[in-house]
C-alpha cells in the first residue's frame, strides 16, 4: 500500500509539471456552405458562379491557434485582400470574425484585434459560456481520439440575400424585433490534449477541441504540434480602440448603413455587389 502511494504521489508531480509547461500550435481549415438565392433580375447565372467562387475561397482559410494552458491566439495564417474582378468590388457583410483573437481561459475574457474600414479596434468582453452536452460517440481525427460534444444555441435570422449597386435594401427589417432560430454545434474533443480551447471563441471542454460544426461552417484541425522547438509568445494584442462586444456591433451596422447611402447618393466608382449571409 505505502509502495501505490508513494507511485500515486511521484505521478502527480509530474502531470504538474508537465501541465506547467505545456504549449503548443494547432492550425485549423475553415470551410462554409453558402446558401444564397439567385435573383434573376439583379445577376445573371454567370456572374452568380463567378460570384459563389470567389466567396468560397474566401471562407476557405487557414487559421492557425498558439496555445498555452492559460491563454492563446488565434488568427489567419495568411490575410487574404477584398475579393475583386476588374472594377467589382464585393462586399461580404457578416456577422463575426476576429483579425486576431486572444482568449485568456483563466480569467474568461477575450480581446478580438478587428481592422473595420481602416480603423482598429479592441473588442474586450467576457467570453460566452457554453452550455455542452456531452455525447458517448466518439471518431479519430489525425492519431487523436476524439469524443463528440453538443449545444444549441439560439441566434438572431439574417435574411440572405444580393444586392447589385444598392438595387435592393438588405436593411428592410431594422427596426423590427429580431426573429430568433435554435442552431445545434456539433464538437469533437479530444482528452489527450487536456486543454478547456479550442479554434475561434469555442472552449469549455475536457480536452482540446479539433473540430466544430454549426451547420453552416466547419472548422476542421489538420496539424497539431506539442512542445516546439522555441518558447512560444502568446500577447494579447494592445493597438486599437478599445471597445466592449456590444458597442462594436452598433458600430459596425451604423458603418454599413452610412456605406449603404453613400453608394445609393452616387458616391462611388464602379460596379459594387453588398452579399448579407443569411443567418
Amino acid at each position: 500500500m505505502k509502495q501505490f502511494l508513494i507511485l500515486v504521489f511521484i505521478m502527480s508531480i509530474s502531470a504538474g509539471n508537465w501541465a506547467q509547461d505545456f504549449q503548443g500550435i494547432a492550425t485549423y481549415k475553415t470551410k462554409r456552405q453558402l446558401h444564397i438565392p439567385l435573383d434573376s433580375t439583379q445577376m445573371n447565372s454567370e456572374m452568380y458562379q463567378r460570384m459563389i467562387e470567389m466567396l468560397k475561397k474566401q471562407f476557405e482559410k487557414t487559421f492557425i491557434l498558439t496555445f498555452n494552458k492559460e491563454a492563446s491566439v488565434y488568427k489567419e495564417d495568411e490575410k487574404l485582400g477584398a475579393p475583386q474582378t476588374g472594377n467589382m468590388t464585393m462586399m461580404v457583410v457578416s456577422s463575426e470574425g476576429s483579425d486576431v483573437l486572444y482568449k485568456n481561459m483563466k480569467t474568461k475574457r477575450y480581446t478580438s484585434q478587428n481592422e473595420f474600414f481602416g480603423k482598429l479596434f479592441l473588442v474586450k468582453d467576457d467570453l460566452e459560456k457554453w452550455d455542452w452536452t456531452l455525447e458517448n460517440e466518439t471518431k479519430t481525427i489525425g492519431k487523436y481520439t476524439c469524443y463528440k460534444a453538443t449545444m444549441t444555441r439560439h441566434v438572431e435570422v439574417i435574411q440572405g440575400g444580393i444586392s447589385v449597386n444598392g438595387e435592393k435594401n438588405l436593411n428592410t427589417e431594422s427596426h423590427m424585433e429580431p426573429k430568433m432560430r435554435a442552431v445545434k454545434i456539433t464538437a469533437w474533443y479530444t482528452p489527450e490534449i487536456p486543454l478547456n480551447n479550442g479554434p475561434a471563441r469555442y472552449y469549455g471542454l475536457p480536452g482540446l477541441i479539433l473540430e466544430v460544426n454549426d451547420g453552416e461552417e466547419t472548422i476542421l484541425c489538420s496539424k497539431i504540434v506539442l512542445y516546439p522547438d522555441k518558447e512560444l509568445e502568446i500577447k494579447e494584442p494592445q493597438k486599437g480602440k478599445e471597445v466592449n462586444r456590444e458597442d462594436y456591433d452598433a458600430i459596425v451596422e451604423r458603418k454599413m448603413q452610412e456605406e449603404q447611402e453613400r453608394f445609393n447618393g452616387g458616391r462611388h466608382d464602379g460596379e459594387r455587389i453588398e452579399i448579407r449571409i443569411g443567418g
